[in-house]
């Protein structure tokens, strides 16, 4: 005689487990954004001092690096300890960070310069429920400005939601976040984005010194203020037969408007700052790569455009060019390192 399954009592566990699941990584995600903003404070605490004995550069970051991954493993590497001291800065007081969100979110919310703005996504996105990939949809759809100036907000909210309902969090997505396994140092069947991002840099360094078409290498993590507060530029060079400096900045994922827009206040802050007077206007060139494709646009502001396709192109490498270099290092280096925990 076949066993009845219990439908009521598999709905019931199915409950139990998912629960127990959530409660895990809401414990674990409090515990991170907690840590990590406790970090930032600290870093920018010592920095604040560090100014008064002595400069206090990337050296210092580098070393807490070490120390921190010799100890605890990844998740706390140069660039990940710069985010971390944005935090703090993005939210200088304990009570305005909502444990709610996730630390992938804050990473986001972060790139929303406007202070308005920012706080109306970390409401949304609390209320609405809404996955890292929802908020990254409706901060580059510029959800927020497009309600303030349009008419038909009824309209607006309604496309927003059918969107968006789609991308809501899903309890699979936190267990599957590779920032969660690096704070608890487990191993993760993820590949490591950080690794990754690093050799792209290192083989687009190289890609462009060997296209022979005047590029010298200037700096890697050129530190920029804008507006007191520090950005780090993956890649500057010189171009000596254009006779300008060319910024790159390379992201994992999808090109957002927010990319653009603080890569053209990057071209405006070295040309303040950096371009020498016999210098042409610099170029901004932004990098997106993603698991199956890659997107490189030049950031040129607009009264240059003219001069940028009459003159900058014939030595720079097309966008076409880029995204096949980019596409094929990636496979490389996912491939390295599938090798590498034994996929």
């Amino acid at each position: 005689m076949e066993n009845k399954i219990n439908i009521h009592l598999i709905k019931e566990l199915k409950s139990i487990i998912y629960q127990a699941k959530q409660d895990v990584v809401t414990a674990v995600n409090t515990t991170m954004v907690k840590t990590y903003w406790e970090i930032g404070r600290m870093i920018v605490e010592d920095e604040q001092e560090g100014e008064k004995r002595a400069k206090y550069g990337k050296a210092q970051l580098q070393t807490i690096s070490s120390e921190l991954t010799k100890e605890f493993g990844r998740g706390f590497d140069v660039r990940n300890l710069r985010n971390m001291r944005q935090f703090y800065l993005t939210f200088p007081k304990w009570n305005s960070v909502s444990a709610k969100l996730s630390w992938t979110h804050y990473r986001v919310l972060m790139r929303v310069e406007n202070q308005e703005a920012r706080e109306w996504y970390i409401k949304e996105s609390i209320e609405n429920n809404w996955s890292v990939r929802a908020l990254e949809r409706q901060i580059s759809k510029l959800y927020y400005e497009r309600l303030l100036s349009s008419q038909d907000k009824v309209l607006i909210a309604k496309e927003a939601k059918e969107k968006t309902d789609v991308l809501q969090v899903d309890i699979k997505e936190h267990l599957r976040d590779p920032y969660i396994f690096d704070f608890l140092n487990l191993p993760s069947q993820a590949l490591l984005e950080s690794n990754i991002e690093q050799a792209l840099i290192d083989n687009l360094q190289k890609f462009l010194l060997e296209l022979g078409r005047g590029f010298a290498f200037v700096s890697r993590q050129q530190r920029l203020q804008v507006e007191g507060q520090d950005f780090y530029i993956d890649l500057v060079f010189y171009n000596f037969k254009l006779k300008c400096f060319l910024l790159i900045d390379l992201k994992l994922g999808k090109l957002t408007h927010q990319d653009v827009g603080q890569m053209d206040t990057y071209v405006r802050v070295y040309d303040k700052f950096h371009k020498g007077d016999d210098d042409n206007p610099t170029i901004g060139l932004i990098l997106c790569s993603e698991s199956s494709q890659a997107v490189a646009k030049y950031s040129v502001l607009s009264d240059r455009k003219q001069l940028f396709s009459s003159k900058y192109l014939p030595f720079l490498p097309t966008q076409e060019e880029l995204e096949k270099q980019l596409l094929k290092e990636r496979r490389l280096l996912i491939d390295n390192e599938r090798q590498k925990i034994g996929k």
